[in-house]
């Protein structure tokens, strides 16, 4: 009777493993989606060209300060000591707000890149369940935690298509 138990649960185990491994698992470059699809370039090329305008505008208002703290240094011998010290009191606030600018609009492009990378998951999502639950996958997992697979299990140009006739922009403001 032992030896009957022993074989009915090895056998009854070994249907459960063969079945759990028998669906392929596929793979999704999930980078690749979110810098390649049309809403993620499109985000992308936005979040780029705001962060160049306001460095841009930033550096000129550098030269700026430059160029006053050249004309502060060459002021210092004909005005006196108690004069250039608030004139150079003045610069450095200027110069700290210039700092709190950047980092303001670095925050800002960060916390936008946050969204709009949140947006595009939260639009995958629903896409990649249905195409999984289409096709009858079971399991899908991101490429970088891969060593190495089967280019046929690799999903990653059909989702990127489907996601794209879904959604071709994200509202960033």
């Amino acid at each position: 009777m032992k030896k009957f138990l022993i074989i009915s649960i090895l056998l009854f185990s070994t249907f459960f493993i063969k079945n759990l491994f028998a669906d392929p698992v596929y793979y999704l470059d999930l980078k690749y989606v979110l810098n390649q699809s049309v809403a993620g370039k499109k985000a992308q090329d936005f979040l780029k060209k705001k962060l160049d305008k306001g460095i841009k505008d930033l550096q000129s208002k550098e030269k700026n300060l430059q160029n006053e703290e050249k004309k502060l240094i060459q002021q210092k011998k004909l005005v006196s000591p108690d004069e250039y010290k608030i004139k150079i009191s003045e610069l450095r606030k200027k110069v700290s707000s210039l700092q709190k600018q950047r980092n303001n609009l670095l925050e800002d492009i960060s916390k936008q890149r946050s969204k709009a990378r949140n947006e595009l998951l939260s639009s995958l999502n629903p896409i990649l369940k249905e195409y999984m639950k289409e096709k009858n996958i079971r399991i899908v997992v991101d490429k970088k935690s891969l060593l190495l697979a089967d280019e046929n299990l690799d999903l990653t140009k059909e989702i990127t298509k489907i996601l794209n006739k879904k959604l071709s922009s994200i509202k960033l403001n």
